[in-house]
Order: structure tokens, then sequence, then C-alpha cells
């Protein structure tokens, strides 16, 4: 293509055309009511199907894994330091301590403490990771036809803006979430609304000086 274009140039004085870039299209997340409506259905689910639906939900919106991670996670990597501390998960590298947001925190620790050394989500399988291990799990375990599949891209994106939402540093949910740079969370910036006028008050004052 550079050499097409440097022979237009020369040859017929044409200028390079202009380069097309796609902007990467980022998981949407879900809303809070297909996400309560999705934890819903996987409550009721039967035995395996609803501890690896539960599995999915947890890891993906309540402690942000990607896939791979996901997949990989065992009941020994939900930890909890203290008696009534945070559910923190030590099976993927963060800079930061990885900690289950609250609404999750009971569901993972109970999956944890029965999955032992197992793997949370299909705890029967012998390899890792396969490429279709999750997808194929969402095909064949739909939910209502007024619910979304599961999709751990979506999972994520979800626990994404929901700290985005809560006005968490975005460096420090970068961190947490494994990525580069704060600066590809601006592609879900959008979807926060601004605050009011009263808590903008707040957060720009600061605390009282002593």
């Amino acid at each position: 293509m550079r050499v097409r274009d440097a022979l237009a140039w020369s040859e017929r004085g044409e200028a390079p055309p202009v380069r097309m870039h796609a902007e990467a299209s980022p998981y949407q997340p879900y809303t809070a009511a297909e996400l309560a409506g999705l934890r819903h259905w996987a409550t009721h689910l039967s035995r395996q199907q609803r501890t690896d639906a539960l599995a999915l939900l947890g890891l993906g919106a309540g402690l942000g894994l990607k896939p791979k991670e996901v997949a990989a996670s065992r009941g020994t990597d939900l930890r909890r330091p203290s008696t009534d501390g945070p559910l923190l998960h030590k099976g993927v590298e963060r800079l930061v301590p990885l900690v289950a947001r609250a609404a999750w925190d009971p569901v993972l620790g109970e999956l944890a403490e029965s999955a032992g050394g197992g793997y949370l989500f299909r705890p029967g399988r012998t390899v890792e990771y396969a490429k279709n291990l999750i997808g194929s799990w969402s095909l064949i375990h739909r939910p209502p036809r007024d619910l979304p599949a599961v999709s751990v891209g979506r999972l994520r994106a979800t626990w994404i803006v929901e700290l985005m939402r809560a006005h968490i540093d975005h460096h420090l949910i970068a961190q947490a979430a494994g990525l580069a740079s704060a600066a590809s969370l601006a592609r879900w910036q959008h979807l926060v609304p601004p605050v009011d006028e009263v808590t903008a008050a707040r957060l720009l004052r600061g605390p009282e000086g002593r």
C-alpha cells in the first residue's frame, strides 16, 4: 500500500488516500435490570448449571475478570484475609488488591468454599482453557427471551462502568482491571452520567481542614 501511494504521487500527483481507522467497539454493559434478571435466572437453574452460571456472573460482574481469568479461577484463588474482611482474588496479577464487589461477595465466597481446589466454572474439565469453553456454555444455556445472553465481556464492562459511576479514580480502575492505562476507559465515559451540583461541590471541596 505504501509503494502504491508513492507511485500514485510521483506519476499522477495524487495525494495518498485517507487512512480509515475503525474505533474499537467495546462491550456494552448490562443494565441493572438485565443483570438482576440474569442473576435471578441463574439461581433457579439446576445443580451444576446454577454453579456455572453464578460463577460466570460473579467473576465477571463482581471481579471484572477476563475470559481466560474466569476459566482459570479456582476456589482456592478467592481468599478472605480476615473473618469480616473483603473477599480477594489472589489468582490473577494486578497492581492493586482485586476485591470482590459487595453485591457478589457472599455468592462468590460460597462458590469458592464448595469448589475448593477445583475450577469455579465447569469444574469437571481437564484443560484450563479452550477457545469455546465459555461461548459454548452460553449458547447451550440461554436465558428467557426477555434477557440477553451471558457474556463475560459484557459482565466485565458492567463492572468497569459501575466503578466509573461510583467516581472511583480511573487510574485505580485501570490497575484493578489489568488495563495498560486509564485511557482505555474513555470508550465507556459516555455511559457515566455527570454528577449533580451538590455532589460536584462536595468532591471539589474535599474534606474539612484540621
